[in-house]
């Protein structure tokens, strides 16, 4: 079973790597019932374009390794991608964690520069 999140953007929550609400890292809190709501508006780009520029920033040259590793892959292990990255299993799980939060705030970029909003509901 997954939590997806679904609207102007769709897809699915990273398992035990990306909370329901980890788009409000990107300057927007979501409102509870049992969906948590995002509502970005053109005002909120910049801050999700400034947290993005912080993800690539932490990321670093992991980024291009994530994308890469992450291109043709429909599933993996963690030791698999701990032995790819080349880093230890605690910074593995820190940098997929920045790397799902990075992909989510990318279709959030997108649709907002797309539709000048983007709305969408996360499963809690």
């Amino acid at each position: 079973m997954g939590r997806y999140y679904y609207g102007d953007i769709e897809g699915k929550f990273w398992f035990a790597v990306q909370p329901s609400d980890a788009a409000d890292r990107f300057g927007v809190t979501g409102t509870y019932p049992s969906y948590i709501e995002y509502y970005f508006g053109e005002d909120d780009l910049p801050g999700v374009q400034e947290e993005l520029a912080n993800i690539e920033n932490i990321l670093g040259d992991k980024l291009a390794k994530l994308d890469e590793f992450f291109k043709e892959r429909n599933y993996y292990s963690d030791q698999e991608l701990q032995d790819f990255l080349g880093i230890s299993e605690e910074a593995t799980e820190i940098a997929l964690g920045h790397y799902a939060d990075y992909i989510l705030g990318k279709k959030i970029e997108a649709c907002i520069i797309e539709k000048g909003s983007c709305t969408f509901e996360g499963e809690l």
